[in-house]
């Protein structure tokens, strides 16, 4: 069993948050280091060449030699810009890598599958990839899905690594590694923010206690925000079932004079919170987490409300070092690219580094594969669109720099 939280990982945050500011960002957005120079046109070469019943092949994907890689995430439903994100970020990635020789010369092919936000779906989805010949899975998106598949995985030693999902139960297995950090260090990490950073003395905090990943964040912000002299004026929940209706909640922060309100939860909900606070004329600093990059592409959202909104992200299409890859998404899905295209395509070029740094082969059984790779994982480092020098430890955890971003003009701003 892992070892649940790193606190290795915990402490290089403290720093690297303290230090935030500079408006620059970590990663390359080159995917690898061995693969920066990647062809701009890959999408458009590769598009015409998908196998059937998959996507992100080359003229040789799905023929004998490749790796197959299964891709899981909510492409239907509430969350579906997360699970589209991650399955673009994920293909684009292939393409890149199949345009270029392929991983340790041999050729990937991506087949992703909608789980819906739902565990028992997502469990399907993995069933399904597991009959198409998957030997490694991308996903789950959401946590509560990862944390279903990753049990499954587990039995069957399925290598794993999930973009996103962020509870800290979905890399337990020895055989799931994450891209994201987990809920733990976002939630700390948070608190170290707003406290280091003076951005508010008095806090209200809305969560949704249906979630492993906004009670998680929520649990260590509360632990953390008491070390930064801050104090919790109001902790106010809701569910899935009630998500529709914030007054209460809202009325209980601005009574309490919160000055800021932390939003550990996905951008929908954030998005009417956010809504119904400008009618209440109530205009507290929102501060949210990973879950809340997409907020600008709600349907029918006036995104002049996320004025000022700030989250943690460790990535930012209108960076510099993040254009070719933004310019490559957008040509590809006619979209910006938001943090889970960027984990995913991550998630992509180090399962390439980890194949050929283990020198596995396609010819080799998904359990031989699992063995070599998770080995390999903690051998690695990448250049990564969401951290640079980005290497992994046996929990399965990522070590790289946390960084925070702000809504400015309509645009994320690097803080």
């Amino acid at each position: 069993m892992k070892k649940l939280v790193s606190f290795g990982l915990a402490a290089a945050m403290v720093v690297s948050l303290a230090a935030c500011g500079s408006g620059s960002n970590s990663g390359s957005g080159s995917g690898s280091s061995e693969t920066t120079a990647a062809a701009t046109t890959a999408a458009a070469e590769a598009e015409g060449s998908q196998a059937a019943g998959t996507e992100g092949g080359s003229d040789n994907a799905g023929a004998e030699g490749s790796f197959k890689i299964g891709v899981i995430g909510p492409l239907t439903g509430g969350a579906a810009a997360y699970g589209n994100a991650v399955k673009n970020g994920a293909d684009l990635a292939v393409k890149e890598i199949n345009a270029a020789g392929g991983a340790g010369g041999y050729m990937l092919e991506v087949n992703p599958q909608d789980d819906e936000h739902d565990a028992q779906k997502s469990v399907n989805a993995y069933n399904t990839l597991k009959d198409w010949g998957a030997q490694m899975i991308v996903g789950s998106t959401t946590s509560g899905p990862c944390i279903a598949v990753a049990s499954e995985t587990s039995n069957d030693n399925m290598f794993q690594i999930t973009p996103s999902g962020s509870a800290v139960e979905c890399v337990s297995p020895d055989n799931v590694f994450r891209v994201c950090f987990s809920d733990p260090d976002q939630g700390m990490a948070a608190a170290k923010y707003i406290g280091e950073n003076k951005l508010a003395t008095t806090v209200a905090i809305i969560y949704d206690s249906s979630t492993e990943y906004s009670s998680g964040i929520r649990e260590a912000f509360i632990k953390e925000a008491g070390n930064q002299g801050l104090e919790i004026v109001a902790d106010e929940a809701f569910t899935a079932d009630t998500a529709t209706d914030f007054s209460v909640q809202l009325d209980k922060a601005k009574e309490a004079n919160a000055e800021l309100v932390f939003l550990p939860i996905y951008y929908q909900e954030a998005s009417i919170i956010l809504k119904q606070a400008s009618d209440k004329e109530f205009a507290p600093i929102f501060f949210g987490v990973d879950g809340m990059d997409g907020i600008l592409s709600v349907k029918n959202f006036d995104t002049s409300l996320a004025e000022g909104v700030m989250l943690l992200t460790p990535f930012s299409a209108t960076e510099e070092s993040s254009q070719k890859f933004t310019s490559d998404y957008v040509a590809a899905y006619g979209e910006e690219p938001n943090q889970f295209a960027a984990d995913s395509y991550d998630a992509v070029y180090a399962l390439k580094a980890a194949i050929e740094q283990s020198g596995v082969t396609p010819d080799m059984d998904a359990s031989a594969i699992c063995d070599a790779l998770k080995t390999a994982m903690t051998e690695i480092s990448i250049d990564g669109l969401t951290g640079a020098g980005m290497s992994w430890n046996a929990a399965g955890e990522p070590d790289k720099e946390p960084k925070a971003a702000k809504i400015v003009n309509g645009v994320y701003e690097m803080q």
